[in-house]
């Protein structure tokens, strides 16, 4: 029988599953997809937390955190860019950073297309994603910006997990733990 972790974030209460995923650490499962409640809720309490940051566009990384960058740029009325995982047939002159996050056994690559990236040269950017652990996807972001010309402007998340907890260069809503098994 699975385990749970009760989660309290902007102003909503959610069960998450826990999951292994090494031998030794549990993860609780964040995940937006589907969540239109939860993901509205998460959005605008960030928002408010980044007007500080006073930024031009919003980045995130594919997949989990499109549903925040999306409403968050809803929201706010700030465009926002999707660093992708492949080069589809429509991008060129992509940019791109080698990454590993937590809950990838890999690494992966991401890609800016080049398109994209000219809209980031001299503009605030916020890095956004779902939930920061390991920071490793969040630096994949801040490499494509600086690599398109672009000024970081903030790093928000939902939730900071593990060490990211402590990091003062991070905006974020509520900690999650992990879990040693």
């Amino acid at each position: 029988m699975a385990e749970y972790y009760t989660l309290q974030v902007a102003g909503l209460t959610r069960q998450l599953k826990r999951c292994r995923i090494s031998e030794k650490l549990e993860i609780a499962a964040f995940i937006l997809f589907s969540d239109v409640e939860l993901t509205e809720a998460c959005a605008k309490e960030l928002a408010e937390k980044c007007k500080i940051c006073n930024y031009d566009y919003i980045m995130t990384a594919e997949c989990k955190g499109i549903p925040l960058a999306y409403e968050l740029s809803r929201q706010t009325g700030k465009p926002y860019v999707v660093a992708r995982k492949s080069i589809k047939g429509y991008m060129s002159n992509c940019i791109s950073v080698a990454v590993h996050s937590i809950t990838t056994n890999a690494p992966q690559t991401l890609y800016l297309d080049g398109e994209k990236a000219n809209w980031l040269k001299e503009k605030r950017i916020l890095l956004v994603d779902d939930v920061i652990s390991t920071g490793e996807s969040i630096a994949a972001l801040e490499a494509l910006t600086k690599q398109a010309d672009g000024i970081i402007a903030g790093k928000a998340a939902v939730l900071a997990e593990g060490d990211a907890i402590d990091r003062p260069d991070l905006i974020y809503l509520a900690p999650l733990p992990l879990f040693e098994v």
